[in-house]
């Protein structure tokens, strides 16, 4: 009876590594999800039960799992924010291009293609909107003559500007002036390749 107890003690912990190791296998870290897409890190926790030599009762492993899903970054795919266009678009003196929710759009020339103070009351569907300052400048007036007046800002076109969720279209109207999104003087600004 002693050699069988030895027995016993010595194949007690090796059952203990087996369930251990199959643990181990079943808590590795998740295959890297698809670039931008929602990712899911499941924790895996195995509490093991001692058995005392002389008991009956089965034991093994207790398994607990909780799932915390965490949002992709890049990419145009779910979960990814979009951002106005790329920041190549209108070259190095532009402002607000490749960025989510710009402050400040300005396409590095004139000051009516310069829109500040951007407050942005949508952002991730299929348009996003907002107000800023620009220059308004009324028919038959020259630039120096403009004032800065309220804009509404929109941008659409949804999609993708090299690899990554962007919004491709961006314009600027003034509602103050009598102004429309379809009647606006200013024309649509393409944010992903520029003029």
């Amino acid at each position: 009876m002693t050699g069988f107890g030895r027995i016993r003690v010595l194949l007690l912990p090796a059952a203990f590594v087996a369930v251990a190791l199959m643990a181990s296998a079943c808590s590795s870290s998740p295959a890297p999800s698809a670039q931008g897409h929602a990712a899911t890190t499941t924790t895996t926790t195995t509490t093991m039960r001692a058995q005392a030599p002389t008991s009956t009762s089965s034991s093994g492993p207790a398994s607990t799992s909780s799932t915390t899903p965490t949002t992709g970054g890049q990419g145009g795919a779910p979960g990814a924010s979009p951002t106005l266009g790329t920041a190549a678009a209108w070259g190095a003196s532009a402002v607000g291009f490749g960025q989510v929710k710009p402050v400040e759009i300005s396409l590095g020339g004139d000051p009516t293609g310069v829109l500040t103070g951007i407050t942005w009351q949508s952002w991730g569907g299929d348009t996003a909107t907002g107000t800023g300052t620009s220059t308004y400048v009324a028919p038959g007036q020259v630039t120096a003559q403009g004032v800065q007046t309220t804009a509404t800002v929109v941008a659409s076109d949804l999609g993708t500007c090299g690899g990554s969720a962007a919004y491709q279209v961006v314009k600027w109207y003034f509602p103050g002036k009598g102004e429309t999104l379809s009647t606006g003087a200013n024309t649509n600004i393409n944010a992903c390749s520029g003029p």
